[in-house]
């Protein structure tokens, strides 16, 4: 596979069509590395499965010698992008956007080389900006080509507000590639709009606009959704060996040639023969647990791979309920009355990661059990006592002590 047939492996959308080819002739024939830009808003501060899908692709690029350009979004962040669903999204607090911020760059490292990445700030120009620059950029771009972007122009017809930050975020997005005069600028299919306003915007200032180049959404474990720190469906690049590999074992079926495509690292010709052997009827869990080992190797290494996936076996499919290995819990760590408490306040106790609307769907779902007992009623209450072993999901044991 050449250099420009590996580069567009699993890309979604190259914009315009022939531009990546054009940028690589470009670099080759002038001896100028090309900018690559990948831009974020520090929103929350934990990186996952689907983040490193961008970021593998940027990792190529830059083992080719290209300057990758980390854009850290810290002024957008606190006004707040438009999130595609319907709403506008909480701008942030300088010191979250900060604090998020530190977290993101010390978590990127896992998979590119920060210390051969240039990370600017887009406060650093944009906060120097007088009110009539700011009219000046505004005045390049229509109304009517914002209207283009699919959420808003579905909230305009259905008369659901759309505040005029929103309208203005991914203006200055694009601004941004301006400023650090990009080349390619990457991001997953939801992206596609800012940064198409990035080339626009660059054309209008009389600049070589940049290509655009999008990669697809994974989708979380429920298969359904992209996975997203929000939907509590993720598989974060810091999660613990046994939790990645019990949360990859926890995948539909259905999402196995997804994983393989964009969160493996095995070869072409091992990818294709993994698919033969799924298509042929092997079953499924003997392919989750090669792409669960896969990950863990990514991440962690492979030694702890092969323990999270012994540790799997022995928890959850060689035990009964009885012979799980359960966490211990304080009774008095848990704020009761008299002994006496809701099951999704236990639960939420136990499981805080998880908001009390996601226990409850677990509750109701059958996903809960007291003493190997599957509880369904959400509302009951319960009095505490020692011994008492819970199960809350599929991976966590815990008995009160």
């Amino acid at each position: 596979m050449d250099t420009i047939d590996k580069l567009k492996e699993n890309v979604e959308i190259i914009f315009p069509e022939n531009g990546l080819k054009e940028k690589l002739e470009q670099s080759d024939k002038n001896g100028k590395k090309l900018i690559i830009k990948l831009g974020f808003d520090p929103t929350a501060p934990d990186l996952h499965l689907g983040h490193a899908v961008v970021l593998k692709k940027v990792k190529q690029f830059q083992d080719l010698g290209h300057q990758v350009v980390i854009l850290v979004g810290d002024f957008t962040a606190e006004i707040g992008d438009p999130t595609g669903k319907n709403k506008s999204r909480k701008p942030l607090s300088n010191e979250e956007v900060l604090l998020n911020a530190e977290t993101y760059i010390a978590q990127l490292s896992k998979i590119i080389d920060v210390n051969k990445s240039k990370i600017v700030f887009n406060s650093e120009w944009l906060d120097k900006l007088s009110f009539s620059e700011i009219i000046q950029i505004l005045s390049k771009v229509t109304v009517a080509q914002l209207m283009h972007r699919n959420d808003f122009n579905k909230r305009f017809s259905e008369n659901t507000p759309i505040g005029m930050h929103e309208l203005v975020y991914p203006i200055l997005q694009g601004f941004d590639s301006i400023r650090v005069n990009c080349d390619i600028e990457m991001g997953g299919t939801d992206q596609l709009f800012n940064c198409t306003m990035g080339r626009q915007l660059q054309q209008t200032y009389g600049m070589n606009p940049q290509t655009v180049m999008c990669m697809p959404l994974l989708k979380g474990l429920d298969g359904k959704e992209k996975m997203s720190k929000t939907l509590n469906n993720i598989i974060g690049l810091t999660d613990e060996p046994n939790d990645m590999f019990g949360k990859t074992m926890s995948i539909p079926d259905t999402l196995i040639t997804e994983f393989l495509d964009m969160t493996t690292d095995f070869s072409a010709e091992e990818k294709e023969d993994l698919k033969a052997r799924l298509a042929n009827g092997e079953n499924p869990m003997n392919l989750k647990k090669l792409i669960a080992r896969n990950i863990i190797t990514q991440y962690h290494n492979k030694e702890e791979a092969e323990q999270a996936e012994d540790f799997f076996t022995n928890q959850f499919q060689n035990k009964k309920f009885e012979e799980k290995v359960f966490e211990p819990v304080l009774l008095e760590s848990i704020d009761s009355e008299n002994g006496n408490i809701s099951l999704i306040d236990l639960c939420f106790h136990l499981k805080n990661d998880l908001s009390k609307s996601a226990i409850r769907r677990l509750i109701e779902s059958g996903a809960v059990q007291i003493n190997n007992k599957k509880i369904t009623d959400s509302y009951i209450n319960l009095q505490l006592e020692k011994e008492t072993k819970i199960k809350v999901g599929k991976r966590n044991f815990y008995e009160l002590k």
